[in-house]
């Protein structure tokens, strides 16, 4: 697929990343706060807390010197088709040092159905019968295809070497110390309110079938993320504590 959506610059400076890949940063911010989401590594994976009903953005940085393809798959499903995720679909394409912000479904070249983050069931991939890989943003980056050089140029030139893949935990192993962990209903990722947030479309051939990379956040809310071990479980502020001060005072008169 030659044809895919090309985002808008933002003027805005773009926070730390979530998860830095080669090509491409990533990461999650609340649009209803602005704040860019903390991070929390776990098992080799990397995690978000949302807060159900809030709207939420996927902000990507191109980090690279070309042009780049980003198909965004949230809980397993194409932001831009609503087909369950492959990377060969259509997606994002980002200039040169270009960021952006998606924040919702593409509906069309001119609007989107906001990301909300609500319970499960009530997710976008749940009410259209796929469940399974709620709590999942990934994007699969890919570089394009330089335009043919002159044969003498590229007899004087030896050839790049391969980007490397992003590195990340075998899914079933991390999986098995997740289960049977206690925790709530899961969080997903909500079809909300329309939003007009215009495209154009552009050009675009791949150097490779296969992605450069694939940058991937897991989230859910912060109550369940504590309960799995992801966050650190907080210290109740009513506990005793064994120096609350510095100097022995007086008693009080009888």
């Amino acid at each position: 697929m030659r044809t895919l959506l090309c985002t808008a610059l933002l003027a805005a400076s773009v926070a730390a990343p979530a998860r830095a890949g080669q090509w491409l940063d990533l990461s999650i911010v609340d649009r209803d706060t602005g704040a860019t989401l903390p991070t929390y590594a776990d098992r080799g994976r990397l995690y978000v807390a949302g807060t159900p009903g809030h709207r939420y953005a996927v902000r990507l940085a191109n980090r690279s010197g070309g042009r780049v393809l980003a198909v965004l798959s949230v809980d397993g499903v194409n932001a831009v088709s609503g087909q369950t995720a492959s990377p060969e679909q259509t997606g994002y394409v980002l200039d040169p040092g270009e960021s952006t912000e998606i924040a919702g479904w593409r509906k069309n070249l001119n609007e989107i159905a906001q990301f909300t983050f609500t319970a499960l069931p009530d997710s976008y991939a749940a009410r259209t019968g796929r469940p399974a890989n709620v709590g999942v943003v990934g994007v699969a980056v890919f570089t394009e295809r330089a335009p043919p050089r002159p044969r003498d140029e590229i007899a004087a030139q030896a050839p790049a070497p391969a980007p490397a893949q992003s590195k990340q935990a075998p899914a079933a192993e991390a999986e098995r110390a997740l289960a049977g962990a206690p925790r709530a209903e899961r969080l997903g990722t909500g079809h909300g309110a329309r939003e007009y947030a215009p495209v154009g479309t552009t050009a675009f051939e791949r150097a490779s079938s296969r992605p450069a990379e694939t940058v991937t956040v897991w989230y859910d809310s912060y109550a369940n993320l504590v309960a799995r071990g992801v966050i650190a479980r907080p210290v109740a502020q009513d506990e005793p504590r064994p120096f609350p001060g510095a100097f022995v005072p007086d008693p009080p008169a009888r």
